[in-house]
């Protein structure tokens, strides 16, 4: 969720209407009442800017509806009304990295941001909504509207150099305390989409990367295969307790995806069913094979796979099959304790090091030669 108010200072707590029912007092800033706002001052050509707009009345409250220039609002709004200068007020509130990516996407053309930016007009606007012509005149001037969301897309119309129409929602004489209600709403009262619902639609929109495609299409087969190590212990479209997601999944293998550098999706899941297989009967020696859905031991095992298959196909020939990593895992999970699959409090990064450790203090230079 991108933000745009500065952390709410302290203030009466007004809060603003919800679409769920909940008790809120009305601020007569906002009521339906015809609103007495002040003239605007005369200015030069260019400075007043007046667009037509709509009353969008929710419950006892309103705001109003239009469609500004990306450039209109990159000149107009900034982050903190205790900023001066607003481009340096975006720059110390927000991810440049963020914004610097918004405004390539709209330089080159790929699509729209049709989600609306919500401000609330400051007294520099001089807000003004004529209801014969339905026009909403203001003030083109540095802090005229204070960003309440939408931070990170304006100051990437600021950097952008393709100008668009953006949707925008205003308020208008709000206090200090309802902007911070209003932010807090906003903020606390909407979910994000989940990343493994934004996985799915990457690949509905074709945007996938190589890797990232590998990554699904063998989520895909362990999910799909019968003979499947992970057979009903994947969630593909949420997180959901007792089974590994996609996201989860997915971030366990790239640390690694480099070993399966020019391979097909098949061939990876061939190798990772296997070595899974046996993590799983390793598991069941100690009665905690259910513990495979654990994040952090997922995690480790999957990173330890690269030192398993390496020793593997010295032993084996070259060959990943199920008899060469039993040779080699069995040995090190007898010796592992049930309290440490997965080790509590432990991330994954310790409990593989935990893990080789275990695995190379039984190695014997006679077995591996003459086994």
């Amino acid at each position: 969720m991108e933000t745009g108010l500065a952390t709410p200072l302290n203030g009466a707590n007004t809060p603003l209407s919800s679409e769920d029912g909940e008790r809120v007092s009305t601020p007569p800033s906002v009521a339906i009442e015809a609103e007495a706002e002040a003239e605007l001052p005369a200015e030069s050509p260019g400075k007043c800017i007046s667009e037509a707009a709509h009353i969008v009345t929710q419950g006892r409250h309103r705001f109003y509806s239009l469609t500004l220039s990306s450039d209109v609002l990159a000149a107009c709004c900034t982050a903190d009304t205790r900023v001066e200068n607003p481009v340096d007020g975006f720059q110390r509130l927000l991810d440049r990295r963020r914004a610097i990516e918004i405004a390539k996407y709209i330089d080159k053309g790929f699509g729209t941001t049709p989600c609306a930016v919500i401000l609330s007009a400051q007294p520099k606007a001089y807000l003004r909504y004529e209801r014969e012509s339905g026009l909403l005149r203001f003030r083109k001037d540095q802090g005229a509207f204070l960003i309440i969301d939408g931070q990170h897309r304006i100051f990437g119309f600021h950097l952008a150099k393709r100008r668009i129409k953006v949707p925008v929602v205003v308020y208008n004489k709000l206090t200090r305390a309802q902007e911070c209600q209003l932010f807090m709403d906003i903020n606390t009262k909407q979910r994000p989409v989940p990343q493994e619902l934004l996985l799915d639609i990457r690949r509905l929109s074709e945007t996938e990367t190589a890797a990232e495609a590998l990554l699904h299409d063998v989520f895909d087969l362990f999910a799909k295969k019968e003979d499947s190590a992970l057979k009903g212990l994947l969630s593909p479209a949420e997180r959901r307790k007792g089974a590994i997601s996609r996201v989860t999944f997915n971030a366990a293998l790239k640390p690694i995806d480099r070993i399966f550098k020019d391979a097909c999706a098949e061939d990876v899941y061939g190798a990772l069913n296997r070595y899974l297989t046996v993590c799983l009967e390793g598991l069941r020696l100690h009665q905690a094979q259910e513990n495979i859905v654990n994040p952090a031991l997922f995690k480790a095992l999957l990173l330890l796979f690269p030192d398993i298959a390496e020793r593997v196909a010295e032993r084996g020939g070259g060959e990943l099959r199920v008899e060469n990593f039993q040779q080699i895992l069995l040995p090190m999970f007898r010796r592992l304790k049930k309290s440490e699959l997965p080790k509590p409090g432990a991330g994954h990064l310790a409990m593989r090091e935990h893990f080789r450790k275990t695995l190379t203090a039984g190695f014997s230079l006679k077995d591996w030669l003459f086994n």
